[in-house]
Order: C-alpha cells, then structure tokens, then sequence
C-alpha cells in the first residue's frame, strides 16, 4: 500500500487510485437506484402477469447456484483487500513502530477497509433486484 510510505508521490498515488474508485463504485451506485418512474432505466422486469389470468409467475433465472457463485467471487476478491487493511490497522497498534508510520498505517488500513466494504456494497445493490434493495 502506497499509504506506509513516508514519500509525498506515494501518498498522491494512493490518494488518487483511492478517488478513482470511489468515483467509478458511486457511479453504479447511483445507477443501481430504481426510479420506476423513470422510461430510460435499466431494470429488468422478471414478473410476468398474463392478461387473462390472476396468477403471475417470477421469470427471474437468478438461482441459488448464482449467488453461490457471486458471493464466493466476491469473498475472493475483497477478502485479500480487507485483510491488508486490518493487518495495516492491527500493526499501527504496535507500539514498536514510530508514531508517524503508526498514523500512516492506521489512515491506510481504515481507507482501505472502507473502499473494501464501500465495493461489497456497490456489488450487492446491483445485483439484487430493487424490490430486496
């Protein structure tokens, strides 16, 4: 991580790689929001409901096989993440580190969790369908 060093241009980098991705998650964030209301959205109806019937039936092909799947892909790939930040936030408790590095870790480990958990979450609320948002 960019943030336990005491180099100026590795905080610049750490801080900007740390912009870009909050700019790219809120961006599906904001597009994960459902206005029904809205003709130019990009939300998939799954419930079909004949005319001539008064039963409708979910047409959704999201089983439990699929979230199986997102779920093990997402732990895969957020865990090492969310790991480094608490390991980063657990050495800047050791007391045998300088009180600058401490401070560095901590700010690094606390940032990184957060876009880790920031990322968790923009994953999960485009993936469910808005009536479990």
């Amino acid at each position: 991580s960019y943030f336990v060093t005491d180099k100026v241009l590795g905080w610049l980098v750490a801080f900007a790689t740390l912009g870009i991705q909050i700019g790219i998650l809120v961006f599906f964030v904001v597009a994960s929001e459902a206005n029904l209301q809205d003709d130019a959205i990009d939300i998939q109806f799954t419930w079909k409901c004949p005319r001539d019937s008064f039963v409708c039936k979910d047409t959704a092909d999201l089983a439990g096989a699929g979230w199986f799947i997102f779920s093990v892909l997402m732990i895969a790939n957020l865990a090492k993440d969310m790991i480094s930040g608490s390991k980063l936030i657990y050495h800047s408790l050791e007391v045998r580190h300088p009180i600058g590095s401490r401070i560095r870790y901590f700010i690094g480990g606390t940032l990184l969790c957060s876009i880790t958990l920031f990322a968790l979450y923009k994953h999960v609320s485009f993936t469910l369908p808005p009536y479990l948002r």
